[in-house]
């Protein structure tokens, strides 16, 4: 592997557990961790399996997103980190933000399997912080890098779904 892709890879994945590992792995463990002992116990409902195949979705989107990020953006998922090229291709082309979909589909899918108030309420709560984060930061810094480029792929793909 080469110098620059071996980087790229190290800094994508170590962005990958750090941001959504923790957004959808450790966080939601630790809402729910007393309650899983119990729900695997018993056979399993159609909530945990409809569950299962959203985190599934979510999980695949996620990790397309990454892919292409690293692929055509030359960069990662973190804004210390950010793409170098506009990525528009892929999911990109039906929302300027699939990876947030995906880490929401995720959450959603957790939510779904282990249905706990506060799971929901954190899901809720991501969604709410990210739409402001998306609004207010990376966007206005998408279109500061991208210019005229970003501003017509505004104009064609949708913010979310």
């Amino acid at each position: 592997m080469k110098p620059v892709i071996q980087s790229l890879f190290l800094r994508n994945l170590f962005f990958t557990l750090l941001q959504p590992g923790i957004v959808t792995g450790l966080i939601p463990y630790l809402i729910v961790r007393n309650q899983l002992r119990s729900l695997f116990a018993k056979p399993f409902e159609i909530h945990h399996y409809l569950g299962i195949g959203i985190w599934f979705l979510g999980l695949i989107i996620l990790t397309d997103c990454i892919i292409r990020f690293a692929t055509e953006g030359r960069g990662t998922i973190s804004p210390a980190d950010p793409t170098k090229r506009l990525v528009v291709k892929g999911l990109y082309r039906f929302s300027r933000n699939p990876m947030y979909v995906g880490v929401m589909l995720v959450l959603i899918g957790e939510a779904v399997f282990c249905p706990a108030i506060a799971l929901w309420m954190y899901t809720i709560s991501v969604f709410i912080a990210v739409s402001v984060f998306v609004i207010t930061h990376e966007e206005p810094r998408l279109r500061n890098d991208f210019g005229a480029d970003y501003e017509e792929y505004c104009r064609r793909v949708r913010r979310w779904i």
